[in-house]
């Protein structure tokens, strides 16, 4: 009777430990173009990288010039623009959930997150400016700007204010003061470039204001 009930002791243990366990994930390179480079974690040196390499976490994926890469990890993938520098620094999955975290140092990402039915993954993106998290959708940022291509993903800039949704077809970019400009503001900017007569070229929108009104600097 004894054994009976170790065994089904040690059976009910099991169980639970596999059903709350989280394993690390790795992700993979699936295309590259030009010059790409990784730093494994524990190296001091970047390597080139080839299609097929194994990306674990804590690596970082660097691209030089005219350079792209796209990894998949999970349901998930990222194309690395030319010129970025990033970190894996989150690959984790559990029973019906992932968890990635990226932190984009320099660059420009793409980032496509197609959970399968009946589970979720959790995706953020976080660079010195500010965060933009998702599950399930399509978007690119550079950390500072931020479109969202299908779904919607929540953008946090550095200071404490609250979260901007941004549903797809929409922008936004993070202002002087650490803060997303909200997302239809960017319509009205666009709107008013098009409707100034002559100009030769827009040098850059210096301030848009919260009712709307916008600074441009135009040459």
């Amino acid at each position: 009777m004894k054994k009976i009930f170790a065994f089904v002791l040690t059976a009910i243990c099991v169980t639970v430990f596999f059903s709350n366990s989280v394993w690390a994930q790795n992700g993979t390179i699936r295309e590259l173009t030009g010059e790409v480079e990784l730093k494994r974690s524990g190296s001091n040196a970047f390597v080139r990288a080839s299609v097929g390499d194994s990306v674990s976490q804590n690596t970082i994926i660097s691209t030089g010039f005219r350079s792209t890469a796209v990894v998949a990890v999970g349901s998930s993938l990222i194309t690395v623009r030319p010129l970025t520098r990033l970190t894996l620094s989150e690959i984790q999955s559990a029973e019906n959930a992932e968890n990635i975290n990226v932190n984009l140092q320099t660059g420009r990402v793409r980032v496509e997150v197609t959970p399968p039915a009946g589970s979720r993954t959790d995706f953020s993106v976080q660079s010195p400016s500010s965060t933009a998290s998702v599950r399930g959708t399509i978007f690119e940022t550079d950390g500072f700007n931020y479109s969202t291509v299908q779904g919607v993903i929540d953008v946090k800039g550095s200071g404490n204010e609250p979260v901007t949704m941004l549903s797809a077809g929409l922008s936004t970019f993070i202002d002087t003061q650490g803060t997303p400009v909200n997302p239809f503001t960017l319509s009205v900017v666009q709107s008013t470039i098009e409707s100034i007569q002559g100009a030769r070229e827009i040098i850059a929108v210096s301030e848009v204001s919260a009712d709307g009104s916008i600074d441009l600097n135009v040459d």
